[in-house]
């Protein structure tokens, strides 16, 4: 099965551009679901379309209040105010997902993604 992400109202459209074309298959938040959802309402939105959460939002990097055990996968993107650092992130981002393309190899795990590497925890 292809990739499938959920991209949260906070993931700039430069990386959800930057990842598309390599055929996954994105379902943005803003057409689903009002922008100023509570978190709760946006990780069961991903867990409908059996997406990966893919995010800006650091409240979901809590794994007390988000198990990662509990979801199909949650990718928190560590941008922190410094948009110079999105072309590393589209970069590993897109090195990662070239070699990991399984949905199962996401699930249950929450991925930092930081400009320099990519922190598992489960």
């Amino acid at each position: 099965m292809k990739l499938r992400f959920f991209a949260d109202h906070c993931v700039p459209a430069s990386i959800i551009q930057a990842i598309k074309p390599s055929g996954y298959e994105i379902f943005r938040l803003k057409d689903h679901i009002p922008q100023d959802s509570e978190d709760l309402i946006v990780i069961r939105k991903a867990q409908e379309f059996n997406s990966i959460l893919l995010t800006l939002n650091g409240d979901f990097s809590d794994i007390v209040a988000y198990p990662p055990s509990e979801y199909n996968g949650i990718i928190a993107l560590q941008v922190k105010n410094h948009p110079e650092i999105i072309p590393k992130i589209i970069k590993i981002l897109n090195t990662y997902f070239s070699t990991h393309t399984d949905m199962n190899h996401y699930k249950g795990k929450l991925f930092i993604v930081e400009p320099h590497r990519i922190r598992i925890k489960e």
